[in-house]
């Protein structure tokens, strides 16, 4: 079995990588991308659905995997979820990617130009089998350019689209992978919730540990 581990940040994932014996600074460049070589490869995106997208597709151009796994912090718009939850994300959305009609929004999937809302492609791997013994929670997301910290925007974008979290990267993640047939997951533990930009409410470390807790007990039972 082949296994990629994708993050924006090497932050957001060094817990495991200093689990599994390496350092930051053993990791391999190739291209500017971040590979590590063992049981799995991780792969730094850097921030954003850009470099996602740019760095995923020209990564899987060229070397296969049976199942590729997104971790990441990310925001919740749903106070039910609670700060350091670890969470499946089973649908992700663009939610910037159309055209404004006065003070009407139309997705792109309306335009006809493509689709916004998107979901992993049919995962086969024996490992999303045991991935599902974990019982993790599950919830929708958006993958935004600009994160959320104004009550006006905030309150549009939870009515027009009511998801739960969202990331910078994610969408764009399930789109890469999907578009080159790699079974994928994306895994999100809450850092803050959207809201008014209040540094001193987020718990970036908590995420971060229960993240890592999860992925480290995951990647070392495959």
């Amino acid at each position: 079995m082949r296994l990629l581990v994708v993050a924006a940040t090497e932050i957001e994932i060094g817990p495991l990588i200093s689990d599994f014996g390496f350092s930051i600074s053993d990791v391999k460049e190739e291209e500017g991308v971040k590979i590590v070589s063992s049981k799995f490869n991780v792969l730094i995106s850097g921030v954003g659905m850009v470099a996602t997208a740019f760095a995923l597709g020209r990564h899987l151009a060229v070397n296969q995997y049976d199942l590729a796994i997104n971790l990441g912090i990310a925001g919740s718009f749903d106070r039910n979820i609670h700060l350091g939850d670890v969470l499946e994300i089973t649908e992700d959305t663009l939610s910037e990617l159309g055209a404004e009609d006065g003070n009407e929004f139309i997705p792109v999937s309306r335009l006809g130009f493509g689709e916004s809302a998107i979901k992993p492609g049919a995962t086969k791997s024996d490992l999303y089998t045991y991935f599902k013994s974990f019982n993790l929670k599950t919830a929708t997301a958006i993958t935004v350019n600009t994160v959320h910290g104004n009550e006006a925007t905030i309150k549009k974008v939870t009515d027009r689209l009511n998801s739960q979290l969202e990331s910078m990267e994610g969408a764009a993640f399930f789109y890469s992978c999907r578009a080159m047939n790699v079974p994928c997951l994306q895994i999100r533990a809450v850092s803050n919730y959207v809201e008014k930009r209040n540094r001193d409410k987020w718990d970036i470390p908590l995420a971060i540990k229960n993240l890592n807790t999860f992925a480290i007990q995951f990647l070392k039972q495959c």
